[in-house]
């Protein structure tokens, strides 16, 4: 009998889901407008501790919106990690601009403020730190440089809502932050995002260009090119259920991790585990181990190791210049960046883990790398 298969992540929908959702179908408030979605995005603001919260149907949409309210124009510059998910160059590209890549830091895995401002020309207009897999970037420096700069910085907070920073949550660091909720994010509306900032004006062009470009004083009069990037009230009901459990969201990842950090520790030949720098909060939107100098095997066959016993896992992301679209942007390398995607794995994150199956992740991933003999799971 093949052992119960082990999702590298699930969405957890145990609160008042169902009856907001119910509301918008009896409603028929089922598109972009209804209650839900002010809703939404006026407790999100207060979460974050910001004024403004503008949802949206993703999180790369959200990235695209934010560039284009800050003016971003073709032949302009954007500094972006090498290390990261595609769609953070992506959205710098859509707006005819380039992406300008900066090497990773090997032990958050977030963008090296060392390699930043070497980074710099004229045409750069703003800088796009990720807060990686739920760990915030270092942004102290990094607003420093942009202030002296004089570039703008938008958060890429799309996989750490909640964390902190110095005691800061995450998106009321930057001129605007990008969130996204998609199924395997720490709360979800099926697809959905949102952008948050202090800025009133920038808010008011947000919500302008989300909306086809429509004057709000006018309807149906469009002073400029806009997009519809407009979130349902379905998405905004599942949100806001969402919202009002992230408490219980964070801790059950902060739970997950703390059972693999127990389980793994004294390994790190093998496998190194995470870190969490003293002045970040991590929320471990993805437990996320780098192979050590002894693992047996490479990471790829990790990977196909843990499937055959019925446990999914992920690699950690191609850095951007090894993908085609970004092929050009490689220059001398960045050899931190491609250590990171060649070494990097996200175990199973999810709150419906149980003790025995992240018992059984480790018993799989300890047999994989050869380290099964050192410490019993």
């Amino acid at each position: 009998m093949s052992p119960k298969p082990i999702p590298v992540a699930a969405p957890v929908l145990d609160g008042r889901e169902l009856e907001y959702v119910t509301e918008c179908l009896t409603s028929t408030w089922i598109s972009s407008s209804g209650r839900f979605i002010g809703e939404f995005e006026e407790r999100f603001a207060e979460f974050c501790g910001v004024k403004h919260a503008i949802s949206v149907n993703n999180g790369t949409t959200a990235l695209h919106l934010a560039l284009v309210a800050l003016d971003l124009k073709p032949g302009d510059e954007v500094l972006v990690p090498a290390f990261t998910y595609i769609a953070t160059a992506n959205a710098v590209t859509y707006c005819g601009a380039t992406p300008v890549l900066v090497e990773a830091e090997p032990r958050t895995m977030n963008l090296d403020v060392a390699d930043l401002e070497a980074k710099i020309t004229p045409r750069t207009k703003g800088i796009i730190p990720v807060h990686l897999y739920g760990h915030p970037a270092d942004m102290d420096p990094i607003r420093e440089i942009a202030e002296r700069r004089h570039l703008w910085i938008v958060e890429d907070a799309a996989e750490a809502l909640g964390a902190r920073y110095k005691g800061v949550r995450v998106g009321s660091l930057s001129d605007c932050a990008t969130f996204s909720f998609f199924g395997n994010k720490i709360i979800t509306t099926g697809e959905g995002g949102m952008v948050t900032t202090d800025d009133d004006a920038l808010a008011a062009r947000l919500k302008l260009y989300r909306s086809q470009g429509m004057d709000p004083e006018r309807r149906y009069w469009h002073p400029v090119v806009g997009y519809n990037y407009r979130m349902t009230n379905v998405a905004a009901a599942i949100g806001l259920a969402q919202l009002e459990r992230v408490d219980h969201h964070l801790a059950e990842r902060r739970r997950v991790a703390a059972a693999y950090d127990a389980r793994l520790a004294g390994l790190e030949r093998f496998i190194v585990r995470p870190v969490a720098e003293n002045w970040a909060e991590h929320v471990y939107w993805m437990y996320t181990v780098t192979l050590g100098q002894e693992a047996a095997i490479g990471r790829d066959a990790v990977i196909h190791a843990l499937a055959a016993e019925g446990i999914e896992s992920r690699p950690t992301f191609h850095p951007m210049h090894a993908m085609p679209p970004y092929a050009h942007l490689a220059g001398a390398g960045f050899p931190v960046a491609e250590d990171l995607g060649a070494r990097g794995i996200n175990l199973p994150t999810h709150a419906l883990l149980t003790g025995e199956d992240i018992d059984r992740v480790c018993r799989a991933l300890k047999r994989a790398v050869g380290a099964e003999a050192l410490r019993p799971a």
